[in-house]
C-alpha cells in the first residue's frame, strides 16, 4: 500500500488570523511539505494543476523537479494533469524529463479538470472534454511507447515521423492513473489501457465511490488485464488530527466552516458522517481508512488532503508527523488483509523488472526469432 498526500496549492486566508500567504510563500511551503512528507516516511506526494487564482501550481513538473533535487525516495506524482487542455506532446516531454531527473520515481494522474474557463484559455471547448481526454491520451501513449509516431486526430495538427524527446527512462514510461469523480468514460479508459483508476473520493459518499470503482474493476477484467479484484485502484481521503479527538474538532472547525470548497454548507459533523473526511485522533483515521476497503476492495494507493483551507505551514507539518505514524499502521494492516494475488502499486522499479523478465522469457526469445 502506498500512502501519501495530494493537494491543489490553494491560496486561502487563515480564518483564525486573517492572514493569506503570498504566492512565493505558498510555493516554498509546498516544497517544504513535500520534503517533510519524505522525512516522516510517506510514499507519495502529488500536486494538482490549476491555472486560475487562488491556486499556485500551474506548472507541477517544475515544482516536482525542484522537489526531486531535494529528496531521495518519495514518489513524485500529480493529483491532476490536465489531459484535455495540455498538448500530449508537451506532457510526454515534461514527464519523461522529470522521470530522468528523479531517477524514475515519477508517475502522474490525468484528469479533465473542473474549472470551465480553463478550456478557452488554452483554445479548447469544454463540450469536447471527454473526447479530448480520450484522443489526447491515445496519442500520449503512442508518444511514449513508439520511437517514431505518425498520427492524425481531430483536436491537434497531425504528426509525421515525430519522436518525443527525451525518451522514457530505460524505456519504461511513467505509470498513469486516471482520476475521476463522476465520469464513467474515464473509468472505462483506465480499464482499457490497464492503467490505474483514482477516485478522488473526498466529497462523495461511499456508495458513489463504490459504483465508480466497481465499473472500473469489471471493465479491467473484461479487457483481459487480470481479475477485477486485481485492478489498480487509488483513493483520496481528507484528515485533520490531534492526539485528542476533541482538540482536532475544535481546531479544525473554523477552517472547515470557511473553506472555499465546502464552507458555509453542511456542518462538519454531517460532512464527516457522509464523506471520507476524518477529524479526530490518529486511531479514528486508521479505523475509517481501513473501512474504505469494505466498499472499494483491496486497493493500492491512499492519498490524503491535509494542506488546504488556509491551514498554516506549522500545522500542516504537525499533521504530517501524525500521518507518518498512521501510515505505518495502515501499511501493516492493509498488507495483512490483501490477498496474495492482488498486486502492489506499480513503480518504476517493479515495471522495469517485469519488462526485463518478459524480455528474458523463452516466449519472448521465440517471438524475436
Amino acid at each position: 500500500m502506498q500512502i501519501g498526500i495530494f493537494g491543489v496549492g490553494d491560496l486561502t486566508q487563515d480564518p483564525t488570523t486573517g492572514t493569506t500567504p503570498s504566492e512565493h510563500e505558498r510555493i516554498k511551503a509546498i516544497t517544504t511539505i513535500a520534503q517533510h512528507a519524505e522525512a516522516v516516511g510517506l510514499d507519495v506526494v502529488a500536486l494538482g494543476e490549476h491555472h486560475n487564482p487562488p491556486f499556485v501550481p500551474s506548472s507541477p513538473t517544475t515544482l516536482l523537479g525542484y522537489v526531486a533535487a531535494r529528496t531521495e525516495r518519495i514518489l513524485l506524482s500529480t493529483s491532476t494533469t490536465l489531459i484535455t487542455t495540455n498538448d500530449p506532446v508537451k506532457i510526454a516531454e515534461d514527464f519523461a524529463t522529470l522521470q530522468h531527473l528523479a531517477d524514475g520515481r515519477v508517475d502522474l494522474m490525468l484528469g479533465r479538470g473542473n474549472t470551465g474557463p480553463v478550456y478557452p484559455w488554452f483554445g479548447k471547448d469544454i463540450r469536447d472534454g471527454v473526447r479530448l481526454a480520450l484522443e489526447n491520451y491515445a496519442l500520449l501513449r503512442r508518444l511514449w511507447d513508439e520511437e517514431v509516431v505518425d498520427w492524425k486526430g481531430k483536436f491537434r495538427t497531425p504528426l509525421q515521423q515525430f519522436t518525443s524527446t527525451p525518451r522514457p527512462l530505460d524505456g519504461i514510461a511513467p505509470f498513469v492513473w486516471h482520476g475521476s469523480i463522476r465520469t464513467p468514460e474515464i473509468a472505462e479508459q483506465a480499464a482499457y489501457y490497464g492503467d490505474g483508476f483514482f477516485a478522488n473520493h473526498i466529497f462523495w459518499p461511499a456508495e458513489h465511490t463504490k459504483q465508480m470503482v466497481e465499473l472500473y474493476r469489471a471493465r479491467y477484467e473484461k479487457y483481459g488485464h487480470g481479475a477485477a479484484h486485481q485492478a489498480i485502484v487509488g483513493l483520496g481521503g481528507q484528515v485533520f488530527m490531534r492526539r485528542n479527538s476533541q482538540d482536532a474538532v475544535n481546531e479544525f472547525r473554523p477552517y472547515f466552516d470557511n473553506a472555499p470548497v465546502y464552507g458555509h454548507g453542511p456542518s462538519m459533523e454531517d460532512f464527516t458522517a457522509q464523506t471520507p473526511l476524518t477529524v479526530g485522533s490518529p486511531q479514528q483515521v486508521i479505523e475509517k481508512t481501513l473501512a474504505f476497503r469494505e466498499y472499494a476492495g483491496d486497493y493500492q494507493r491512499q492519498l490524503y488532503l491535509i494542506d488546504h483551507a488556509g491551514l498554516p505551514l506549522k500545522t500542516v507539518l504537525e499533521q504530517l508527523d501524525l500521518l507518518g505514524e498512521v501510515a505505518q499502521v495502515l501499511r501493516t494492516e492493509f498488507d495483512r488483509l490483501r490477498p496474495a494475488d492482488v498486486p502492489e502499486a506499480p513503480t518504476f522499479a517493479s515495471r522495469k523488472a517485469a519488462a526485463l523478465a518478459l524480455a528474458a522469457s523463452p516466449a519472448s526469445a521465440v517471438s524475436a526469432a
